[in-house]
């Protein structure tokens, strides 16, 4: 081994292994932000970014333990750590290509499970190597900073300590600090930047490998150019607004009629304002119908809450068409509330609240006349807000003749749907169900009550509405309302496979959007897909 003099200070090693510590587990949580936008922020997706860097880092143990063995050089080591530098620094510069052009091969060759292999394959093309390089860091320290077996067990204690703590800081750091202040990108740059400085400090000191140094500093400041550089949606031209949350990535855009936010790239629109007021053409005026069924459209005062309010598009609607009724949102991502205020015109009258939707129902006594549920994850819901106890809790907040209406995101139908599930765990609590379609999108509106039916409270004080769109769209969902007979599938606290079940119905929708062009790339080949755009 050779004899480098900075190595004879055991705090440096240290420091070796708490930075590294620290990358590991910010890189691990930038992962999940740089997915998210394209495959959901889901505890599958989760799952998928925690085995692949698992193996990575296992593979990495292995393999550093083997070459400290062979060759106990620790000019190797730092050589690694500054190429793992690099490559962090280049994810936020190519990461999106590459998940992008993942996705486009696959979505041709794939029938099933499009998402998760695309989460994995793409996973495992991004991050696999750099940390798989500083999967290494641990072994090789351990053959540095041992000197003899009399005190190994305290020098190996203090580097597993080292890391643990560079973990813990690794973990919050990220989610509570930089990326809601700096982004994702800088995240990565940032930590990336810990590793180089860590590397740069060990040749230097060493006075050696500096061709190396060099090319590692002039990458990196390249990558720290171009890493902030477009955004997530980088296809996208004049976004009104692109920024990030604890919670989310957020996209506002805006179109001739409408103004829409979105939590993630590709999977459609989360709120929408329409720039001239009116009805918006989606599931919102399906659920419109649900304070004429409580009767609330008679001058009658009352209240609403919204469960999931995001910039308020139903709570703004409700104002509009119901003005006397008190309406109340739940929104735990209080960035979008701001953007609301911002951008989506929230009347001040509508009182928010940043929280969880079922603990807020936990903490407040106050009944109202109409719950609107629409908390979604990205592509699925909470899973803490599909279960019986959940709807228990919306039950007892309903005053008498209250309704509860429920947005299923997804045409999800058939044995064990998720759409299934979630009507038969509302059956099995409220006595009267019914659901309609919600046309030209893959929207369902769910309505719920214990004191009547909501189809026939709907189909007698329609009539009372004065002529106009309202009356019109009440017309057409009380011609779409089916009654629902409950069944068996009851989701729990305790089991509610809500990620699986979502994940089965947006793969479902990807291969019914996609099978034209797949038939295409089938028949004709990739020119001949070419030759249709």
């Amino acid at each position: 081994m050779k004899e480098r003099s900075i190595l004879k200070n055991k705090y440096y090693l240290y420091l070796t292994e708490f930075f590294s510590g620290v990358s590991v587990m910010a890189v691990e949580l930038g992962a999940s932000r740089l997915l998210a936008p394209y495959f959901s922020s889901s505890q599958i997706v989760w799952t998928i970014i925690i085995g692949t860097i698992m193996i990575a880092l296992a593979l990495g143990n292995l393999w550093g333990g083997r070459t400290a063995d062979r060759n106990p050089d620790p000019d190797r080591l730092y050589r690694r750590l500054l190429l793992a530098a690099v490559w962090i620094a280049a994810i936020p510069v190519l990461g999106k290509y590459i998940i992008l052009g993942i996705s486009s091969l696959l979505v041709l060759t794939i029938s099933t499970h499009f998402l998760v292999i695309a989460a994995f394959c793409a996973c495992m093309v991004i991050f696999v190597f750099p940390l798989f390089l500083l999967g290494t860091v641990t072994p090789s320290l351990v053959k540095y900073t041992v000197d003899s077996l009399e005190d190994n067990g305290k020098v190996v204690g203090t580097l597993g300590a080292c890391n643990t703590i560079g973990s813990i800081l690794g973990t919050f750091l990220p989610t509570f600090v930089t990326i809601p202040a700096v982004g994702t990108a800088v995240t990565f740059l940032l930590f990336s930047g810990i590793l180089l400085v860590i590397g740069l400090a060990y040749f230097f000191s060493a006075r050696t490998c500096w061709r190396t140094c060099l090319a590692a500093g002039i990458l990196f400041v390249l990558c720290t150019l171009l890493g902030g550089r477009g955004g997530f949606a980088f296809w996208e031209k004049d976004l009104t607004y692109e920024g990030e949350s604890v919670y989310n990535y957020l996209q506002v855009k805006e179109t001739e009629d409408r103004t829409i936010l979105s939590t993630n790239v590709l999977f459609g629109v989360q709120s929408v304002k329409m720039k001239q007021e009116g009805l918006t053409g989606m599931y919102y005026d399906y659920a419109l119908a649900a304070p004429v069924m409580a009767g609330l459209h008679q001058g009658t005062a009352g209240r609403v809450l919204v469960l999931g309010n995001g910039t308020g598009t139903y709570a703004r609607q409700c104002t509009r068409y119901f003005p006397q009724v008190q309406v109340s949102g739940v929104e735990i991502d209080d960035k979008i509330t701001q953007l609301a205020t911002r951008y989506f015109d929230l009347p001040e009258t509508v009182d928010v609240t940043t929280y969880d939707g079922r603990a807020y129902l936990q903490a407040v006594d106050t009944q109202y006349d109409v719950i609107q549920v629409d908390a979604y994850q990205d592509i699925t819901i909470p899973f803490q807000m599909s279960t019986v106890e959940f709807f228990a809790l919306v039950r007892d907040h309903l005053a008498p003749g209250g309704v509860m209406v429920v947005n299923l995101n997804m045409h999800s139908d058939g044995e064990g749907s998720i759409n299934q599930a979630l009507c038969d765990t509302i059956a099995s609590l409220f006595p009267y169900v019914s659901t309609v379609d919600v046309p030209g999108t893959t929207n369902r509106e769910l309505f719920a009550a214990v004191d009547g039916d909501p189809v026939q409270w709907l189909a007698q004080r329609r009539a009372a509405l004065p002529a106009g769109e309202l009356r019109d769209q009440m017309e057409r969902v009380s011609q779409g309302l089916i009654p629902y007979v409950g069944g068996a599938h009851i989701l729990t606290d305790d089991k509610a496979p809500v990620e699986l079940l979502g994940m089965r119905a947006i793969d479902d929708l990807i291969q019914q959007e996609l099978a034209y062009y797949q038939e295409i790339y089938r028949e004709e080949g990739l020119s001949g897909l070419l030759n249709r755009f």
